[in-house]
């Protein structure tokens, strides 16, 4: 019998009051197998301080547990402060303050990771829309820090951050070679189809599974993941895209030629497997 190839998704949200597991078992009867489970703010826990972080992502830590013991997905976490969090802990606090939060929310993060419980921090980065320059300022500094702990505990960050080109990929090599963490630890979240060298400068392109973006990228290579950003969200149902998307691009495209099954392994199990250390 030929080995079931495997699926990852590498970036899907669940939520205490969305799916949840339900979702997740959906995406293994696609023919999912494993998944970057990534922390978002869960409105019902306020983000006030390092305590209130350590119980969000506790929160997430939860849900990967359950979804363990509940299918046969393999579940890698990622925990951190989501970047737009800064905005109103700054008009709650004022910008040093919320700074402060921001890194203890990093460093709590990375304190999970240091123990077995998680696998990477993120997502992290800076807010994908225009804002003051202070908060921009800040969430480098914050965003910066965090890739120091990534070092310190060799485990990649997965950034957010506004929409990628070689530009902004540069920028991160830069700062990820300043804290002394390998680009390629270095995950950038709904990343367009950049593959290339010259385009990536080292850092890792986790692409949305569209067809076209699909498609381009394997014409560059295969040195990318592949991710739906999930949000498992009651009221917009398949937001960013559906759960079962990942499974349903990656067999279509074993089944007319367009991915070898080497490619998937490698896309889907290998480089997993060497980012989050299974």
């Amino acid at each position: 019998m030929t080995e079931k190839v495997p699926i990852y998704d590498n970036h899907v949200h669940l939520s205490p009051s969305g799916r949840n597991i339900d979702a997740l078992k959906e995406f293994e009867a696609a023919g999912g197998t494993g998944i970057t489970l990534v922390t978002l703010p869960y409105e019902e826990i306020e983000i006030s301080d390092a305590d209130s972080f350590l119980r969000s992502y506790n929160v997430t830590l939860s849900m990967a547990e359950r979804a363990r013991e509940m299918t046969g997905v393999h579940v890698n976490v990622a925990v951190g402060p989501y970047p737009v969090l800064l905005l109103p802990l700054a008009e709650r606090f004022g910008i040093e303050k919320a700074e402060k939060i921001m890194k203890d929310g990093m460093r709590t993060a990375a304190g999970l990771v240091a123990s077995g419980k998680a696998d990477a921090l993120g997502e992290i980065g800076r807010p994908h829309f225009d804002v003051p320059a202070e908060i921009k300022e800040a969430s480098d500094r914050i965003l910066v820090y965090g890739m120091e702990l990534a070092a310190e505990n060799g485990c990649p960050v997965i950034i957010h951050s506004e929409s990628g080109s070689p530009e902004l990929m540069k920028e991160l090599s830069e700062m990820a070679r300043s804290a002394s963490l390998d680009p390629g630890m270095v995950i950038k979240h709904f990343s367009p189809p950049l593959v290339r060298d010259d385009e990536t400068y080292g850092i890792f392109p986790s692409i949305p599974a569209s067809r076209n973006a699909v498609r381009e990228a394997l014409g560059k290579g295969d040195r990318f993941m592949l991710e739906t950003d999930y949000i498992d969200d009651n009221a917009r149902p398949g937001a960013v895209m559906s759960i079962t998307t990942v499974p349903k691009r990656v067999n279509a495209l074993l089944s007319s030629g367009g991915m070898s099954s080497e490619t998937a392994w490698k896309i889907c199990h290998d480089t997993p497997e060497r980012m989050f250390r299974r």
